[in-house]
């Protein structure tokens, strides 16, 4: 950050702790300056609290002559609740006041009280971001689940939902309101709709036994149903006819879905013609649409972070990672038997599977894991090469296996892994029965997502720009002239007992097996042939008898990074190898031997047919379906899921985080082999 950044005072312990904080603001922030700190812009104080810190930040700013900025939370915070450690990935720094306090002007307050800033192109971007928000069922948190189908009846009465807040709390207050308010909320609910059905919302603080709300303290009285589990917000009012607030973030949202609003106190919402209002708002002069309250509300007025590489971000950004987030968390819910993990393994399950409401439990053998599951109405997770029975026989197995964008250094060398394959219905190398990969690219409608095949396009630059692999080795430098007239053929070597060639490759099961095939068919080109690295290294099997890989190969590349091979190659030939897909990826011919999950989708040449696979791909539908929709992204270092787009820039930075545990297990693994202790499994 330059030296000439504005520099901010605080005293917020809780601001302390938040991650990237100047970035957010392109600032720097000094925690607990001296009286004679020279040099500074402001005072930063947190949400218009009257605590210690706060206080403390008020009369340094009033000795100082110092503005005092108050900082929020954005509407799109974060997974998780902030109490629960979860940081932040947006915020607000207001300069006059703050959103919820209807005393006196705010930032976004005088914001939509101005004019100019509402461009088409502006607007464009806001009705994107809301459509996005809608779609993928988000809110400020994005920890609860989605409300079921008929929470709130079969509509055959008007379904009303009144919002309840935790006693006390600074939006209500300085929303002009109080435990009247609520009482005439409700009352006015009831009177409204005499034939309704109504339901009161109790806030997921109260419902944790945290605070306390306005209503539901006492038994509900007849015709009135007290909600006394946590939902999202969208998908609870997605199933309400009519909504009652005071000042609850609820009540925005749900305008989001056109439901009718009535406000009963004085929320930044209200008062823009937008809401049903029982408060006046005098200074709220103009009219407003709902885009561009959105606009000015998401777009204008926060700041978006992108905790992965801590720089700053749009909303469209920060949309697509809760998005991923919200959606990885939903599919872990619930307890989970986990088997067939070697024990260096385990915390991959541990961090690929964990969610806010779940629980993990290890297992040496299957029938222990199953019966678990079954007792505790979970699931079954299993590392996929450990075959954990076919699909198809009714029990519930979730196969796990590395991604195709992995990490910086081997698996077998125990570098962590930044995305993994978690699949429901079989294994992306296993063509004998469908997998979650291939169903993708057999029915996903690519076209009608533009936005999912311009990600596709971008990443795929990045890849090539950034020259990204599965393992992302370092090697010695390459350089080679092709003979002229004669076609250079890569055949990058594989280990012959991985499970890709075992249940992929029913035809030629080995490297020489390969080398001989391709040999046969193209005796004039020019072949090269890279052992795998594992196999190098001695940690797998594929070592192939050297006089007969001389023979047949014209060269034979070692230590070399796959990566500087790609200038010098004309075609690809390949039983199953990833090299094939990442030779796609940059324009390369590629020939396929065996059924790996890139053949058989009309941009590889075929040995075997696949009866599954009739569609025709384009090469970004393909990188959508395999690289964005498939696998799972997790990075390390914060512990939140994110998508290709954050491991791209971790793994180009080819700087991975120190990894004691990997070096103490390479370390054992070396005195296993070097007393006969036996093969570690993979």
């Amino acid at each position: 950050m330059p030296e000439s950044s504005p520099r901010i005072a605080f005293f917020s312990r809780g601001l302390k702790k938040i991650p990237h904080l100047g970035a957010f603001f392109d600032q720097r922030f000094v925690f607990r300056p001296s009286p004679a700190e020279d040099g500074l812009t402001a005072v930063a104080a947190w949400g218009g609290k009257d605590n210690r810190p706060a206080l403390r930040a008020r009369d340094y700013a009033r000795r100082r002559g110092l503005p005092l900025w108050q900082m929020e939370d954005g509407f799109l915070r974060s997974l998780d609740l902030g109490g629960h450690g979860a940081a932040p990935l947006s915020l607000i720094q207001d300069k006059s006041g703050i959103y919820y306090d209807a005393t006196r002007p705010s930032d976004l307050e005088t914001l939509l009280n101005s004019s100019g800033w509402e461009t088409p192109e502006l607007l464009a971007r806001a009705e994107k971001a809301l459509r996005a928000v809608v779609a993928n069922d988000l809110s400020k948190y994005n920890h609860s689940p989605a409300a079921p189908p008929g929470l709130l009846g079969d509509g055959s009465k008007r379904r009303i939902l009144v919002l309840d807040q935790t006693f006390g709390d600074r939006s209500v207050t300085l929303g002009l309101a109080g435990p009247e308010n609520f009482e005439a909320m409700l009352a006015a609910a009831r009177r409204d709709h005499p034939d309704g059905a109504i339901f009161v919302k109790t806030h997921p603080d109260v419902i944790a036994g945290l605070k306390r709300g306005y209503l539901g303290r006492g038994q509900a009285p007849p015709g009135l149903t007290v909600l006394k589990r946590d939902y999202s917000p969208l998908s609870l009012l997605a199933q309400a006819d009519e909504v009652y607030a005071v000042t609850s973030q609820m009540g925005l949202e749900a305008l989001f879905l056109n439901k009718p609003v009535h406000c009963f106190g004085l929320p930044f919402y209200a008062g823009w013609g937008l809401t049903r209002d029982q408060l006046a708002a005098p200074r709220r002069a103009r009219r407003r649409t709902l885009l561009e309250l959105f606009a000015a509300a998401y777009l204008l007025y926060p700041r978006y972070l992108n905790p992965v590489t801590g720089r700053p971000a749009d909303i469209s950004e920060v949309i697509r990672l809760l998005s991923a987030q919200r959606r990885q968390n939903e599919a872990n819910r619930g307890p989970w038997a986990v088997w067939g993990f070697a024990c260096w393994k385990l915390s991959y399950a541990r961090a690929f599977l964990k969610s806010t409401d779940g629980r993990i439990k290890f297992f040496g053998r299957r029938s222990p894991a199953r019966q678990w599951a079954q007792k505790k109405r979970g699931r079954v997770a299993a590392w996929a090469s450990r075959r954990p029975g076919p699909a198809g026989t009714g029990e519930d197995i979730l196969r796990i296996e590395d991604g195709f964008l992995r990490s910086v250094g081997l698996g077998s060398d125990f570098k962590v892994p930044y995305s993994l394959a978690l699949d429901p219905d079989g294994v992306y190398y296993d063509p004998s029965r469908p997998s979650r990969l291939e169903k993708i690219l057999a029915e996903y409608d690519f076209q009608a997502d533009p936005d999912l095949l311009a990600r596709a396009a971008e990443l795929r630059r990045g890849l090539v720009e950034k020259n990204i692999s599965k393992y992302n080795l370092d090697g010695q430098a390459w350089a080679f002239s092709a003979p002229e007239g004669r076609r250079v053929l890569l055949l990058p070597g594989q280990v012959e007992d991985d499970a890709s060639i075992l249940l992929g490759s029913p035809v030629i099961r080995s490297n020489l097996g390969l080398l001989k095939e391709v040999r046969r068919r193209r005796p004039h080109d020019f072949i090269i042939f890279k052992p795998h690295p594992e196999v190098e290294k001695g940690l797998r099997r594929g070592r192939a008898p050297a006089a007969e890989v001389e023979r047949l190969a014209d060269m034979v590349v070692r230590g070399v990074a796959l990566g500087a091979l790609w200038p010098y190659v004309h075609e690809v030939h390949t039983l199953t190898s990833l090299a094939g897909f990442e030779a796609l990826v940059r324009g390369l011919e590629t020939h396929t031997y065996g059924g790996p999950f890139y053949a058989g989708w009309g941009l590889t040449h075929d040995r075997l047919t696949f009866d599954r696979r009739g569609r025709r791909l384009t090469l970004e539908e393909l990188m959508a379906g395999a690289l964005i929709l498939y696998p799972t992204y997790y990075d390390w270092a914060t512990g939140l899921f994110c998508g290709p787009e954050e491991v791209l820039w971790i793994l180009s930075r080819k700087k991975p985080p120190t990894e004691v545990r990997a070096f103490i297990l390479r370390a054992l693994r070396r005195t296993a082999n070097f007393f006969g202790w036996g093969k570690w499994p993979a």
